[in-house]
């Protein structure tokens, strides 16, 4: 058993990184193998040893090691710590995939997505939490790495051309996936994007058109993508309804026999719900309620029920790994779907 004393050489931890530290810790052992740093029953540091050294948890370490124990990579022997059991296989793909925030709903992405890619690939997972600054950062730092796919889940409309360009300049085109919504003027550029939500957005309202005659039109509250925006601006033409963007709740004077539409914004919508209880006006009679983002709990409660559209993020994850697992070049189509509750 070959003790390993240079630890810089295998584990490489960024406390500037949105890759969690324990998955930076299984990164750092799982490349170790695979490049021949870490051979066959060479012994790991201890829990204490990497935790002092890189100033983190013990917790954090434990957890790491516990998964790699798990995947069989490592083993431990009571009183002696912990040793390479097996070389990581060579992965064929190797994926940098980058997320706007984490949710419930993020989450079932992952889970369906790293499911359908287990043991063909190694996924990178990156949060940015809606900086495009950062953003670009974490852009730059994975370009000291070989990745096969650049998987991008978010909504770029914001993007200004100089982020278009900075796009183009760093990730190779028929390397990049971009998921969910469009990348504005990169878009005709790109190898492989899924569909926007437009047309599955009307069909959609479609579905609960009987439940909108009551209603004399759409007050959108927060900024609504452009593709989604078309499609409810075609709805309400469509059936002679009026629509109206609300930049701040706060500043709002409710109209009555209107449904208020709130884009991915919870703290909004609770403004909005106390704004309307005040003025002691119906949910889902006087004024309705469509929230367009993840589901949870909270919204089933909330005025007898929140009605929500949100997208099938388990379908998204499946449909992601298939373009990197049968190398699609065609857009591929996502779903939506809503739940219908009393707020309309």
């Amino acid at each position: 058993m070959r003790n390993y004393n240079n630890y810089k050489e295998i584990f490489s931890i960024n406390d500037y990184s949105r890759v969690r530290k324990h998955r930076q810790i299984i990164n750092s052992v799982l490349n170790g193998t695979t490049t021949g740093l870490l051979k066959l029953n060479d012994k790991l540091p201890s829990v204490n040893e990497l935790a002092i050294d890189y100033n983190i948890s013990r917790d954090t370490v434990v957890r790491a090691y516990a998964f790699l124990k798990e995947n069989n990579i490592i083993d431990s022997i009571p009183g002696k710590g912990y040793y390479v059991k097996a070389a990581s296989k060579e992965f064929e793909f190797k994926v940098f995939l980058l997320l706007n925030a984490l949710s419930p709903h993020m989450k079932m992405f992952y889970d369906a997505f790293s499911e359908a890619l287990k043991e063909i690939a190694e996924i990178d997972l990156y949060i940015y939490q809606n900086d495009l600054n950062d953003l670009k950062k974490q852009i730059l730092y994975s370009n000291s790495k070989e990745y096969t796919h650049y998987v991008l889940l978010s909504d770029f409309e914001n993007g200004n051309d100089d982020f278009i360009d900075f796009i183009k300049a760093e990730i190779p085109l028929d390397k990049l996936i971009v998921l969910e919504n469009s990348i504005g003027k990169l878009e005709s550029e790109l190898v492989r994007s899924f569909q926007n939500y437009s047309a599955e957005f009307l069909d959609v309202l479609g579905s609960i058109k009987g439940k909108l005659t009551k209603y004399v039109g759409f007050r959108v509250i927060n900024k609504i993508p452009n593709n989604i925006n078309k499609s409810l601006q075609q709805f309400c033409e469509e059936n002679e309804l009026g629509i109206d963007l609300i930049e701040n709740i706060e500043d709002e004077e409710l109209v009555e026999n209107c449904v208020y539409v709130v884009f991915e914004d919870d703290e909004s919508l609770v403004s909005l719900i106390k704004k309307i209880v005040n003025t002691k006006l119906v949910i889902g009679e006087q004024v309705g309620i469509i929230s367009y983002g993840d589901d949870n709990p909270i919204k089933d409660l909330l005025a007898g029920g929140i009605t929500v559209i949100t997208p099938v993020y388990e379908k998204l994850g499946h449909q992601a790994a298939d373009f990197i697992l049968k190398k699609e070049q065609k857009s591929s189509k996502n779903s939506l779907k809503i739940k219908v509750r009393k707020s309309i």
